[in-house]
This record gives C-alpha cells, structure tokens and sequence, in this order.
C-alpha cells in the first residue's frame, strides 16, 4: 500500500542523504595512507624463467604496484565523483591534493626508474611528447611560409638571411 497523498513523512527524517563516509580529513587522511601501505605490501608478481648451474625454473618475481586514483577509490568503497566532491570541501582538499601528488610521484618516479611502464605512465600523467606540434603549423596544419622578393631586401636584411641553416631534406 502506498503512502497517503500529501504526507510529509519525508519531513520526519534526521537527515537528508547517506552520511559521509569520511566525517573529518583526518579520516580521509588515515584512509589513504592505508591504501599506500596496502600497495607497496601487495605487488604484482610476474613469472620470469631463471637459470642458475645450468637448471631452470619458474619464479615468481615481485613488480611494483603503481597507485591510482580508481584504485584508491576502489580501495575507499567511493567512486571518483565522491573523491571530487572531498577535494571541494573546506579542509579536505588539503589532503585530496597530497594524495594526488603522491600517487602521481609514485607512477613518475616507478616509470624513470623502470619499474613500470614509461609510455603508459607517461600518457597517464599527461606528458606525451608534443613533436608533431612542434612541426606544423596553427591547428596542426601546415607551417605557414611567405615569399619574399629578394630585391626589395635591405643589405642587412639580406646578410641576417644567410646565416640563417635550414634543415636539409634527409631523404
């Protein structure tokens, strides 16, 4: 049976949505750190053949564990909009921001090291190369060139031109 028309039950609630999670940054703080410790406690493991005096075997070798903010919020049983809505929270950005920066620290310095992938790390953080940027002109097309009527060049105009190299066409 449904309720009666008009009702205001809804009124009668003590509060209006789920309780945080999180009540305090401390909590969130103390949260995170345990993420940290699980990671470096729990690393991936790959199989790799070794031989020594001349008998091989199968072993399994630990890898690093790179940390992510989907982990952590796996980790922290929210998803990534409820982590936002922390990092927007008077006192909770503080320890939002930290974090980020140690799980970006964490993938950058795993990845230069060679312990984790550095192209994927790489393209994770936003730090792909920009060569093709670098070699086209605005919006990625091409390079836009002007001709120049060579007698209509001053002396010194035309001195700065020669010692300007260009690039020779390896092909």
């Amino acid at each position: 049976m449904p309720a009666p028309e008009g009702n205001q039950f809804w009124k009668a609630r003590s509060s209006h949505g789920r309780k945080p999670i999180f009540a305090n940054p401390e909590e969130l703080q103390e949260a995170c750190l345990e993420y940290i410790d699980w990671v470096e406690a729990n690393p991936l493991y790959s199989t790799e053949l070794t031989t020594y005096q001349g008998a091989s075997k199968l072993e399994q070798v630990p890898k690093m564990r790179p940390m992510t903010i989907s982990g952590l919020c796996i980790f922290l049983d929210i998803d990534q909009t409820t982590w936002r809505e922390y990092a927007r929270k008077d006192g909770f950005s503080s320890v939002t921001t930290r974090v980020e920066e140690i799980i970006r620290t964490q993938k950058f310095e795993g990845a230069a090291s060679g312990f984790l992938n550095p192209n994927i790390i790489a393209r994770d953080l936003g730090l792909a190369e920009k060569i093709d940027a670098e070699h086209s002109g605005k919006g990625g097309g091409p390079i836009a060139t002007t001709s120049i009527d060579a007698k209509k060049l001053s002396k010194a105009q035309v001195e700065a031109l020669a010692t300007i190299r260009l690039p020779t066409d390896s092909r």
